[in-house]
């Protein structure tokens, strides 16, 4: 088992280094100094290995440190009277959450695919191994942070114990239970939407009971943990029986197809963009006297409605939902009041991050690619600038209908907050509202701006432009700086719709001008 654990490691980390080295010639400056003798150069990579893998360890700890002290600033911020016991019973919640959403044996990615597939390796070595990994790597990130944040909150070091054996026996329980129901139904649990939603949502719902004084008692974890041991044990015993592990990856393989290393959970990634049979048939009455692109770009989206609404329904669901909590605790607080009505006078700009999140312009460009424009971009024709143009215009109207479906629940919900807030100017109400509808075109356009002149993807889905994705992570620092300007609200919302309009004109002028020649398969 060790010796199949140092050649995955080995694997790992010629894949991280060759990709990153690979990714930095493909950068402006980069291309002339790097060359392909650079990949047999053992030294460099060396260098490069070890840099990787302080940076891997470097961000496993702070990812681990983040997430505790997330828990830990809401228990501080929300529940400070009672602080150890919410602790723990959000925690407790959170960690069954991870039982569904944290499992790793099944997940696809390239890295497998080159050890089990390409190298032969033996799977059920290799399987055995990532779990005694896993659950090791795990079980040490656990131990420091948990008896970090147990002695900054004063709590008895048992409890700290008892959460960490917790969650060491709840990760193999999560990762059994994945596999036989993988076994049971043929996919895994978290491409079936719905489950998975429902699951999640209400056990984070569950997390924050401690607003109804509702807690899960310190004998209850007692409970739980022995529990989770005696399970945890079995689920061990389990997984080291199973001898089919490569007969399981080859069919997830087959189904995923491996479509982006930097994304594990690649069987939901496609599940996303996937086009189903029931969706193939159109109404007539929808393509009646069109002709052209107008033609071609209905008969796409009639095929593909369901995929380009399913998560923004999803979203406005989770925002409906928000929105009557949040009214409920404004006429029942008075605390909560006065948030709110500060929030909306001083922080208005958090609006911005709030949108880049909801909008859905990232997974309705890669449904647009995976399910039209792979093919598509294979004939000359469909690159002229005319015909880049018309499309862009028609597909522009397409992203922005599905981002408006929970911009409006957003846009609404803000009128009701202000309205219950005494903030009931006219101009406060319109601003408020069409800065958010704005907010939503500006992302709806700005994602098909960079589709179109960043074109990331291959015909295997994978993202080959790191221009894509540095352009992207500008976007995020932009929008998360707004959360730190302080401008009248009114005057902050007619420049974001001021900005938009100009963005809109000036992105049409690009798209025309550069997406012939960017606009490409790579």
């Amino acid at each position: 088992m060790l010796k199949s654990l140092k050649k995955s490691l080995d694997i790992d980390i010629a894949y991280s280094v060759n990709s990153f080295l690979y990714a930095l010639s493909k950068l402006p400056g980069f291309k002339n100094i790097i060359s392909s003798d650079v990949y047999s150069d053992k030294k460099l990579k060396k260098i490069v290995g070890i840099f990787g893998l302080l940076f891997s360890l470097g961000r496993a700890i702070a990812l681990k440190f983040l997430y505790f002290f997330i828990i830990f600033y809401a228990t501080y911020k929300l529940f400070p009277k009672t602080m150890v016991k919410s602790y723990f019973h959000i925690y407790f919640f959170f960690t069954l959450i991870g039982l569904f959403i944290n499992n790793k044996l099944l997940n696809t990615n390239k890295k497998k695919y080159f050890s089990i597939i390409l190298f032969n390796m033996d799977a059920t070595k290799y399987f055995r191994a990532n779990i005694f990994w896993n659950q090791l790597t795990s079980l040490i990130l656990n131990t420091v942070v948990i008896l970090f944040f147990g002695n900054l909150i004063v709590s008895p070091i048992r409890y700290s114990i008892m959460l960490i054996v917790f969650t060491f026996f709840i990760r193999l329980i999560g990762e059994a239970l994945n596999i036989m129901f993988y076994k049971r139904y043929k996919y895994i649990w978290y491409s079936n939407s719905k489950l998975y939603f429902s699951i999640v949502l209400t056990l984070f719902a569950s997390a924050f009971l401690p607003y109804i004084n509702v807690y899960v008692s310190f004998t209850i974890l007692d409970i739980a943990t022995i529990i989770s041991i005696f399970l945890g044990l079995v689920s061990l015993f389990y997984l080291l029986k199973i001898k089919d592990y490569k007969l399981m990856y080859k069919k997830l393989s087959l189904v995923v197809n491996v479509m982006d290393h930097k994304n594990e959970k690649d069987y939901l990634k496609q599940a996303m963009v996937e086009l189903k049979d029931k969706d193939k048939k159109i109404d007539t009455k929808k393509i009646e006297g069109k002709t052209g692109y107008d033609f071609f770009n209905t008969i796409f989206f009639e095929r593909h409605k369901e995929i380009l609404l399913r998560s923004a329904r999803k979203y406005s669901v989770v925002l409906i939902g928000i929105y009557i909590i949040l009214s409920y605790l404004v006429l029942t607080k008075t605390s909560y009041y006065t948030k709110v009505n500060n929030f909306y006078i001083n922080n208005i700009g958090w609006f911005g991050l709030i949108m880049f999140i909801v909008n859905r312009g990232a997974i309705i460009t890669q449904a647009m690619f995976f399910n039209c424009d792979h093919a598509m971009l294979r004939y000359n024709f469909y690159r002229e600038p005319k015909s880049i143009l018309e499309l862009f215009k028609k597909r522009l109207l397409i992203v922005s209908k599905v981002n408006l479906l929970p911009a409006f629940v957003i846009g609404i919900g803000n009128i009701v907050l202000l309205i219950l807030t005494n903030n009931t100017s006219y101009l406060t109400l319109i601003s408020n509202f069409l800065f958010i509808i704005s907010l939503s075109i500006f992302f709806s356009v700005h994602y098909l701006v960079i589709y179109y002149l960043f074109q990331p993807f291959n015909k295997e889905m994978e993202v080959k432009k790191i221009s894509y994705s540095i352009m992207t992570l500008i976007t995020y620092t932009i929008t998360y700086s707004l959360t730190r300007i302080s401008l009248d609200p009114i005057i902050l919302s007619l420049l974001g719709i001021v900005f938009t309009i100009i963005y809109v004109v000036v992105s049409l002028k690009l798209v025309y001008k550069y997406a012939p020649e960017t606009f490409k398969l790579n």
